[in-house]
């Protein structure tokens, strides 16, 4: 997840940057239902409105939830399908809070009413994350379902007003490119806490969609509205949170941004801000992120699950993870990874890790090829010089 709020705000002080931090474990996503009650065009997980085979039971995910204890995993995003679907997500949402894990819930908001949410309060969840996909007549298209954009705005609405911590989810398509600068004044409106936008990501369904991605150009265009709009929400007091996921050239591209406007009246932040992405590191699948799916399944995350490690009914996660020789994962946490092409002649590798590799996979069969997803030109990433308008070339160390 790349953390512009958290970023940008590098630039607003001369404070020097606090060391490193390495984190205790990974961040699990976990899918703990396949079923959901839509049908959405980008889904990684081709979930449907059916029951699926061999889920785990409540017993064998609270077992989980002891063992990722063990693996100092610090973060579960509980996700499905629909998580709400399952009778005992509040049994689930509770015996990990009791563990202390910071839980997050990652849901379409269609099922969040009156009638629970008083439930999700009591959850605690130090965050609901709610998918938005654009205004009424796209959001209802994409999630294929009519009315689910007015249900998931009322379920935003619910939750701020039970002081929950509320996020809207969007993931850009260059159909849905248009209602982007409307999306972030429903934020603005909304008083919504976290704005996360997805690039889409070839697999799942998604996969068959690849054609639909939202051209270099627009992307460029969707960055350079959240930069914008999170650096004036910073210069406004107002404590929000802009991230995005899932091509982690986003980083790259911010430095650009950054370095047209800072780098001749504070370069000394700018230096920071730079030294704060290296720190990121990019694309962290199989390092800092991990996903499990609703049979138990271990992957490296969730574009992966065709990609299995390991599974919590036979295996110990916290085993899994710490001891893995699957070639795939080693490739990950190998630094720099062994990408090929234009990512390996890269000068921001460091910055973005080789960004996310199933786009390359999906494509070319080969899991280190050159990311087909990366919206930056040859010129921005120095493989061509002396051209106006690019990144500057800065010593990554």
């Amino acid at each position: 997840m790349f953390r512009i709020s958290q970023l940008l705000k590098h630039l607003t002080n001369d404070q020097p940057l606090a060391p490193k931090k390495s984190m205790s474990g990974p961040v699990v996503i976990w899918n703990l239902i396949r079923r959901c009650n839509l049908h959405c065009q980008h889904c990684y997980s081709t979930s449907l409105d059916i029951d699926f085979k061999d889920e785990l039971t409540t017993e064998q995910i609270k077992a989980t939830i002891d063992d990722l204890k063990v693996a100092q995993v610090p973060v579960l995003i509980f996700s499905g399908g629909e998580p709400l679907l399952r009778p005992d997500i509040f049994e689930i949402s509770a015996y990990a809070k009791a563990k202390g894990f910071y839980v997050a819930l990652s849901t379409n908001g269609t099922l969040i009413n009156k009638d629970n949410i008083e439930q999700i309060k009591a959850a605690n969840y130090q965050y609901v994350g709610i998918s938005i996909d654009g205004l009424e007549e796209f959001h209802d298209h994409f999630r294929r379902q009519k009315g689910s954009f007015k249900t998931s705005m009322a379920a935003i609405k619910l939750c701020k007003q039970a002081g929950i911590k509320v996020g809207m989810r969007l993931c850009l398509t260059k159909d849905n490119f248009t209602d982007l600068p409307a999306m972030l004044d429903l934020m603005d409106e909304y008083q919504v806490d976290k704005f996360y936008l997805s690039h889409l990501n070839y697999s799942g369904r998604g996969k068959r969609s690849a054609e639909n991605d939202a051209m270099f150009n627009m992307t460029k265009q969707a960055m350079i509205l959240l930069f914008e709009r999170a650096w004036q929400h910073i210069g406004q007091g107002r404590d929000s949170d802009f991230v995005t996921g899932n091509n982690d050239a986003d980083g790259a591209f911010l430095l650009q941004w950054a370095t047209e406007k800072f780098a001749s009246t504070h370069p000394a932040r700018l230096a920071k801000l730079v030294q704060s992405l290296i720190n990121w590191g990019g694309n962290s699948s199989g390092i800092n992120v991990a996903n499990i799916d609703n049979t138990g399944t271990i992957h490296p995350d969730t574009y992966w699950w065709e990609h299995a490690i390991g599974n919590v009914k036979t295996d110990k996660f916290s085993d899994i993870w710490q001891n893995t020789q699957d070639p795939l994962m080693l490739g990950f946490r190998q630094k720099p990874r062994p990408v090929k092409g234009r990512c390996s002649r890269c000068q921001y590798l460091a910055i973005c890790g080789g960004n996310t590799r199933t786009r390359a996979f999906a494509q070319t069969g080969d899991v280190w090829a050159e990311d087909p997803g990366c919206y930056l030109s040859d010129q921005e990433i120095g493989l061509v010089t002396n051209t106006k308008n690019t990144i500057p070339v800065v010593e990554l160390n």
